[in-house]
This record gives C-alpha cells, sequence and structure tokens, in this order.
C-alpha cells in the first residue's frame, strides 16, 4: 500500500486530543512569533533561523523519511510541491522579512489573525465552498481588525508596507499548505518529515548565496533559537498541526487560532517590552472573535465541509 491510499479523512486522534493538539499549537506559533521578533538585530539571519526550523525535526524525523523516501510512491507531486511552499523554507523567509520592521502585537493580528480568512477564502474560490451568515461575518470581523491595527497605527513608524503586505501574503501560502496537506493522504509526520527534509535542501542550496553567521551569534541566543525554532515550530508544531487538520479538518483546526493575536500581544508587551496600545489589543481581540465565527465552531448548522 502506497501513502496516497491512506484516507485523507481518517482521523489519527479523538477529537479531544485533536484539539489539544491544535491549541498547543496555538501556544508555539505565540512563541515563535516573538521569538522570531526578537532575533531582528542579532547576529543571527533568517537563513540561520529557518536552517535550525527545519534541520532540527529533519534530522528527528529522518527514520520516518527513511521508510517512505524523499517522495513516496503514489504521492501527486502538486498537493507535496504547495506544502513546502506553504509551510517550508519559502513561508519561512516571506515571514521572517515581513516580521522585520512588524512589532509581535501586530504580526499576531495579521499573520495567524488572519490564516482562517485566507483558508476560508481560498475555499470558496477554488473547492467551492460556501460559508453560513455566521462565517461571513467572521471574516468581516477579521477584516474589521485588520482596518483597526491600521487606523491605529497610522504614521507609526514601527509599521510598514511589509507588515500589511507581506504577512498577509504569509498567511495564504500557510492556507494553501492547510488544504494541500488535507487532501495529500500524508500523515503527520510524513508530512513533517517531507516538508522539512525539502526545506532543509532548499536551505542549504541559499548558503553560498546569503551566508552562515551561526558562529557569530552567542551560545545563549542560538539555544533559545534551537529551542523554539527547532524543536518547538518546527518540530512539535508541524507534527501537532498535521494531527488537528487530520482529526478536526482545516477549518475547525484554524479555529485555535483565536488565541494566538491576543498571546502574542502580551507576550510581545511583557518579553520585548514592546509598547501595545489599546488598539493593538482591539484588533487582536476583535480578529480572534472573528476567527471562532469564520470556523464555523458556533454555527448551529454548518454548510462549509471540513477543509
Amino acid at each position: 500500500m502506497t501513502v496516497a491510499d491512506i484516507n485523507p479523512s481518517r482521523p489519527t486522534l479523538s477529537p479531544g486530543l485533536g484539539a489539544a493538539a491544535a491549541l498547543s499549537v496555538v501556544l508555539i506559533w505565540a512563541a515563535w512569533l516573538i521569538s522570531t521578533r526578537h532575533s531582528v538585530g542579532t547576529a543571527l539571519h533568517p537563513l540561520d533561523l529557518s536552517l535550525l526550523r527545519y534541520g532540527i525535526p529533519a534530522l528527528a524525523l529522518s527514520p520516518v523519511l527513511l521508510k517512505i523516501g524523499i517522495w513516496p510512491k503514489g504521492v501527486k507531486k502538486l498537493p507535496l510541491i504547495l506544502m513546502i511552499c506553504g509551510s517550508g523554507a519559502p513561508f519561512f523567509q516571506v515571514v521572517a522579512f515581513g516580521m522585520h520592521s512588524t512589532p509581535a502585537s501586530a504580526a499576531g493580528v495579521l499573520l495567524p489573525g488572519t490564516m482562517p480568512l485566507m483558508t476560508a477564502l481560498l475555499g470558496i474560490a477554488v473547492l467551492g465552498e460556501r460559508p453560513d451568515r455566521m462565517r461571513r461575518l467572521g471574516m468581516v470581523a477579521i477584516l474589521g481588525g485588520g482596518l483597526l491595527l491600521l487606523a491605529g497605527n497610522l504614521g507609526d513608524a514601527g509599521l510598514t508596507w511589509r507588515s500589511y503586505v507581506i504577512l498577509p501574503i504569509g498567511a495564504t501560502l500557510w492556507a494553501v499548505y492547510t488544504h494541500a496537506f488535507r487532501h495529500s493522504g500524508l500523515s503527520a509526520f510524513e508530512g513533517g518529515a517531507l516538508l522539512c527534509f525539502w526545506s532543509t535542501m532548499l536551505n542549504l542550496a541559499l548558503l553560498p548565496f546569503l551566508g552562515f553567521h551561526m558562529t557569530e551569534a552567542p551560545l545563549s541566543e542560538i539555544g533559545l533559537q534551537v529551542v523554539t525554532q527547532g524543536l518547538m515550530s518546527g518540530l512539535l508544531a508541524t507534527v501537532l498541526y498535521g494531527a488537528a487538520v487530520r482529526t478536526l479538518g482545516g477549518t475547525q483546526a484554524a479555529a485555535y487560532t483565536a488565541i494566538t493575536p491576543v498571546a502574542a500581544a502580551l507576550g510581545g508587551a511583557m518579553l520585548l517590552g514592546e509598547p501595545v496600545g489599546w488598539t493593538s489589543y482591539a484588533a487582536a481581540i476583535l480578529t480572534g472573535l472573528g476567527v471562532l465565527l469564520s470556523t464555523g465552531l458556533l454555527s448551529r448548522r454548518s454548510r462549509l465541509p471540513a477543509s
């Protein structure tokens, strides 16, 4: 039996464990946003962080890769390519570029806060999904959160066009990954192993052009990024998100990102000393509410199939 013979709708966890996996991913994402923002101005460059984020889990998941191969028989090329672009090394470089001048509080709204919106819009445009009234209201709330953030930060030198253009592009890439993984037939461990292996290959190919800077960074900084980028975000979040999508469906798993904007705002204020105004908190809360509504968890009757 090939990997593609796996039923893509087969749950791998109970609903309760799937929800716990999704919640864990959200908390890891918040820590990743804060850690990536913290790296700005240090000796570590985005390629160094990307090497840690994908190289460490690639090594940890190498037994899985040895079992299925670097291109499993029966797996279609397009979903795997979309997965690598949507959540692999290309995604990381796009997000790192956007976060260079974006506080963690704003990044929480513009990246994970808009992921469910982009996932829903992609499902409507490509898969023919039809959201109900509650989901449409949620999409409006997410958009309102972004506009509120924009209005509250007009003239703020801390936010540039990168924040409002690049980070939503990153959210769109992640939406592509979510749908592609859902239809790939891969398990969470298989998808994670392939994603991290090919991302590591892309990163190694970029080394001659972008250089290697980890030898210039203090061990404390490298250790922090090994934990947050490699072990937490690269390994745990990748596998847990895959398990959550496989168990709950893409749209319901995305509901738990409602917590990320608020967690990122609080973490940025407490750990990085970022000034966070009332508009940032209001935008985070409004976006979180919109995420809950847009995923359909509060809908009485669901018209939108799990994606």
